[in-house]
């Protein structure tokens, strides 16, 4: 499905800080569907359990991390004033929509997000401000930003409800690489500008998706999945560079397969 940027103003919606005590904030509506911010309270080593949640209406679609040349992948940046630094947002494994150079990746049903936030004030209570940037579309895409606000008052008990939305979100993420899912093999074959991967996949798995994330200045075409023996796959991707760089060493590439109901996500490195 061909996307473009809808030509109307960029859709924002701000909210005042959050004043309850819960750990979830207010949904922020918008068209397709509404966001949220989950959290628990801070663990001993000062991390705090999240998730930006994204509720999608039926025929909407949002974004993954990479999402292709056409897409608007989720952006968070949190007020420091509040105590709280974000690491990290982690993606459960997307889908690929379209072709050519409508070809994009994301999520066609509600999705979490989960995030990896830290404390960094000794304030006993803490509060998340956080300033959401991200895309969602059905024929047009349109971006959505907005302010997600919660607080996070100590010695307050967390909502169940929310902690196990978290937990669920955390299950939902692809496992690291194992003896049956795994590369076993990666090489760049630079006149051809072809990547080449071998796939050791689970029994039965049918046959996969892979998904990359690239560095900037590097992007890939589709990924072309051949036969090697059992349960093994050859993978030829092609590599676009948009800089003067055109080397791969020195560049980590993430790597996320799903293969039937499995997924498995890992970092290439080449020399």
């Amino acid at each position: 499905m061909a996307q473009r940027l809808a030509k109307a103003s960029l859709l924002v919606a701000l909210f005042l800080p959050y004043q309850s005590e819960a750990a979830s904030s207010d949904w922020l509506a918008s068209p397709g569907g509404a966001i949220r911010l989950v959290a628990s309270q801070p663990r001993p080593d000062g991390s705090i359990p999240a998730v930006l949640e994204i509720k999608l209406e039926p025929g909407w679609k949002t974004y993954w991390r990479d999402p292709g040349a056409s897409g608007i992948p989720p952006q968070i940046t949190l007020d420091p004033e509040g105590g709280v630094a974000l690491e990290a947002i982690r993606f459960p494994a997307p889908k690929t929509f379209g072709e050519g150079p409508g070809r994009y990746v994301g999520y066609d049903s509600s999705v979490a997000f989960p995030l990896t936030l830290k404390r960094v004030s000794g304030e006993k209570d803490l509060t998340v401000r956080a300033s959401v940037f991200l895309g969602v579309c059905e024929d047009i895409c349109i971006p959505v930003q907005g302010t997600l606000d919660l607080a996070l008052k100590a010695g307050v008990f967390d909502n169940p409800l929310d902690g196990a939305r978290i937990e669920e979100a955390v299950a939902a993420l692809p496992k690291p690489p194992s003896d049956h899912f795994r590369v076993t093999m990666t090489d760049f074959e630079e006149d051809a500008g072809i990547m080449h991967l071998d796939l050791r996949l689970p029994q039965d798995a049918g046959e996969p998706e892979i998904f990359l994330a690239a560095p900037a200045g590097l992007s890939f075409g589709a990924p072309v999945v051949g036969d090697l023996s059992g349960a093994e796959r050859r993978v030829d991707i092609p590599v676009k560079f948009s800089g003067k760089d055109r080397k791969m060493g020195g560049k980590a590439i993430a790597i996320t397969v799903r293969a039937g109901d499995l997924s498995m996500e890992t970092t290439l490195a080449f020399d």
